[in-house]
């Protein structure tokens, strides 16, 4: 039987509501939705390309915890507020995930997200093995 491993936020603090930052198990890492609270809880708010910076500068802490990069990413999901910002999305993703790393992509536009000044949120599948 494969280990089920669970990282905690990065602060080591249980997240509320009560989830795992990421489960591995085998050579498969689930990170869960990341918004974009900085290690103070801090939004940055108003600005969407802030906002992206914080959750890809928080997806690189969860995937450096479980011993992964943004290279190993298979697949995302994006949850935006705004359709407005998909052409502005696409720009920074395109930055953040050169072309011979891009992984397979969902993007979705919901009513809102959990906290409500949160414009984005992305969960990711990472290859660890």
């Amino acid at each position: 039987m494969q280990t089920i491993t669970r990282y905690a936020t990065p602060t080591g603090g249980r997240p509320f509501p009560p989830f795992s930052m990421a489960v591995r198990h085998g050579g498969t890492l689930y990170v869960s939705g990341l918004g974009p609270l900085d290690i103070k809880g801090n939004i940055p708010r108003g600005d969407f390309a802030a906002q992206f910076a914080q959750v890809i500068e928080n997806l690189k802490v969860v995937l450096a915890d479980a011993g992964a990069d943004m290279t190993r990413i298979l697949k995302t999901s994006v949850l935006l507020v705004r359709a407005t910002d998909v052409a502005e999305m696409n720009r920074l993703y395109t930055a953040a995930f050169p072309a011979e790393h891009l992984p397979a992509r969902t993007t979705s536009v919901v009513a809102a997200l959990p906290v409500p000044d949160f414009l984005l949120e992305i969960e990711a599948f990472v290859a660890v093995d």
